[in-house]
């Protein structure tokens, strides 16, 4: 459903909203958890599809730690995803010597 919504979007913004929609009533109902390169694709704040260029914007800021900032450009809600290297984080682990 998340592909229609991508190829519909442009066009008909809500026949791909409706989508995402029911997308999200369905893993609610079943309970089952979306993908996370789905999740990102709605908002947190107005559950609203969004996708780059088209209604959400993504700056990359390294205050503190390099991080990726979302604004949705329909409520205005900020998303922060980390940049880590190799995408976890290292532990250290003690020698039980």
């Amino acid at each position: 459903m998340f592909e229609q919504a991508k190829k519909t979007v442009e066009k008909t913004p809500k026949r791909a909203q409706h989508y995402v929609r029911l997308a999200r009533k369905l893993s609610m109902h079943y309970q089952v958890r979306i993908p996370v390169k789905y999740r990102r694709m709605i908002c947190k704040g107005c559950k609203k599809f969004i996708l780059p260029g088209v209604n959400y914007r993504v700056r990359t800021r390294s205050f503190r730690e390099p991080h990726l900032v979302i604004t949705c450009l329909h409520c205005g809600y900020h998303t922060r995803i980390l940049l880590r290297k190799g995408g976890r984080i290292k532990r250290l682990q003690k020698n039980r010597n």
